[in-house]
């Protein structure tokens, strides 16, 4: 009987969709050791005999697969990837998978519920009513301020639409722009320069490509308003996190909302000791609908392997599919 990692924490013990759908076809489950982001060392124990993983964000490295060549699939439950060392795999045959059109909503909700904590001071007004204090004041409107939006692939789209909701001006940077859908929401197209200088509200989401790697550094965040607030929830590869917590201290910018992190879990990083930040632990795109409908995608897509069948709306390495062999 083939063994299934299933590596991400928050599938851990649960009676999901993904649990009888890969038993039904005959494979057997197997949970990390303990409940937390596998690290390189834990992850190169845990799988040892293991076909197949549905993977999290943990690192799948060259050392990772050079150590287990009986690894056939990895099966991001996601849509990002960058935690796959995608050369080493496809050189090794594995295929790599995602699974799209699963999280997209998750991530444009949290994304809103963090620009809805640092516009309205949610953190600090509730730490000071427990204080005892009663700290009213104005808070900032997000009606007629602009969020510029960088990257408008499926979850950019839903971070628009809901833009749209709250009646903010919609700007957008996308090399591949949908005109359609530019046009039906009423999204000015604009170089990224201007993204920078125009936005009060600058949301990446963006694929951490080698190109676009700490696009926001000390000279693009010197172009923002000392208004404006900066929301993370795609890669932290696409910041360079000390010119952020300068730009932060400095007030070149008004403050921050991060979800994600270079480095993950980050430790004890400088930006959770500002005051003009609000933090999350790269939980996005997990609330429990899409919690499950990525496990559901990500076994369905090792499934299809299993049984000769190539599910190419998944595959990020189309190139290995000569080799594969389950």
């Amino acid at each position: 009987m083939d063994k299934i990692l299933i590596a991400p924490a928050p599938l851990a013990g649960l009676d999901a969709s993904f649990v009888p759908a890969l038993r039904n076809a005959g494979f057997e489950l197997i949970y990390p050791k303990r409940r937390l982001q596998l690290l390189e060392a834990e992850l190169l124990e845990q799988l040892q005999g293991i076909k197949a993983v549905v993977a999290g964000s943990e690192p799948y490295t060259r050392k990772v697969l050079d150590a287990h060549p009986q690894l056939r699939v990895i099966a991001r439950a996601g849509v990002g990837y960058d935690a796959v060392d995608v050369a080493a795999a496809s050189e090794r045959g594995i295929a790599v998978t995602i699974t799209p059109n699963t999280n997209q909503d998750a991530v444009a909700e949290h994304t809103f519920a963090l620009i809805l904590a640092i516009a309205k001071s949610v953190i600090p007004q509730h730490l000071g009513t427990i204080a005892g204090q009663w700290p009213r004041r104005a808070t900032l409107p997000l009606r007629g301020r602009t969020l510029g939006i960088a990257g408008l692939g499926r979850i950019g789209k839903a971070v628009a639409i809901r833009g749209q909701c709250f009646g903010m001006k919609l700007f957008a940077y996308e090399p591949y722009p949908d005109h359609a859908f530019i046009q039906q929401y009423g999204i000015e197209l604009v170089p990224f320069e201007r993204l920078l200088t125009d936005s009060d509200f600058l949301t990446l989401h963006m694929p951490a490509t080698a190109e676009a790697r700490h696009i926001i550094n000390r000279a693009t965040l010197a172009r923002m308003k000392p208004t404006a607030y900066f929301v993370n929830t795609a890669r932290g590869a696409l910041v360079n996190e000390g010119d952020l917590v300068e730009a932060l201290q400095n007030k070149t910018i008004a403050g921050a909302a991060i979800d994600v992190f270079e480095l993950e879990p980050p430790g004890d990083h400088p930006l959770f000791h500002l005051d003009n930040v609000v933090v999350t632990p790269h939980a996005a795109g997990v609330d429990l609908q899409s919690r499950d409908d990525m496990a559901l995608s990500a076994a369905q897509a090792i499934i299809s392997f299993s049984r000769g069948e190539w599910p190419a709306e998944k595959v990020v390495n189309a190139e290995v599919r000569g080799k594969f062999r389950w």
